[in-house]
């Protein structure tokens, strides 16, 4: 009589851990398949603000041409700060189109005869609008994307033009002689293009912070510049 309270003992044990063994491996398979958050989205908007700093491909005054100035004549300084605005949509988490603008800062520094400036230096702002294709790969289950980005638009406001000009001549006592004044040409528009790469780390599903490099072409090679660009995006 004293084994059956022992059979039942066993056959309690073996069913408590067939239970337990059963429902630790459910919660292993149920951590296993849990989702990858979802750090970047298909269709979705991107509104990126940043700021951007400037560098010429080339020096606004070349010392090898005395006293003119050479190199860079659109922006016509070998710096500028400045921002911008872009908005972009994911038609998939890998792909976007956008439009960007922003704005620059460049101070010009006028010419010189080798004894002084002609007229000076001002501050000016040159912008730019353009449209954009972006390719953007997320890392998996990650806060991380590198994307590559190119575009083309138009700049504006820079390339004014400064020099001395012949605006009178005549005969005095019999003798030739012209006076000199300066000569301004305004701003120009031209058509620009820029392709670049980057990384943004996302903070939240909605919000992530940018920074990437791009080089800008305009139609003459001696205007090209660099543009580093950082900022905070959007995600909606």
């Amino acid at each position: 009589m004293d084994k059956c309270p022992l059979i039942v003992c066993i056959a309690a044990s073996f069913i408590f851990i067939a239970y337990g063994g059963s429902e630790t491996s459910a919660n292993k398979e149920t951590v296993a398949q849990l989702p990858c958050p979802t750090w970047y989205a298909d269709n979705e908007w991107n509104i990126s603000v940043w700021a951007t700093y400037t560098f010429t491909d080339e020096q606004y005054r070349d010392p090898t041409r005395v006293g003119l100035p050479g190199g860079d004549r659109y922006i016509q300084s070998d710096h500028a700060w400045g921002g911008g605005l872009e908005g972009k949509y994911f038609f998939r988490r890998y792909l976007g189109v956008g439009v960007e603008g922003y704005v620059l800062d460049s101070t010009r520094t006028q010419g010189t005869l080798g004894f002084g400036d002609i007229l000076g230096g001002n501050s000016r702002v040159l912008g730019s609008a353009a449209g954009t294709l972006t390719l953007r790969y997320p890392f998996r289950c990650s806060r991380f994307s590198p994307y590559l980005f190119a575009g083309g638009g138009v700049i504006f406001g820079g390339g004014e033009r400064d020099q001395l000009v012949v605006v009178r001549r005549g005969i005095v006592n019999n003798e030739p002689f012209k006076i000199l004044g300066p000569g301004h040409e305004g701003s120009r528009t031209e058509v620009l293009g820029q392709f670049g790469a980057g990384l943004e780390v996302r903070l939240t599903p909605h919000i992530g912070l940018i920074n990437d490099f791009s080089w800008n072409v305009i139609n003459d090679s001696s205007n090209n510049f660099g543009m580093v660009r950082s900022g905070i995006n959007f995600a909606f």
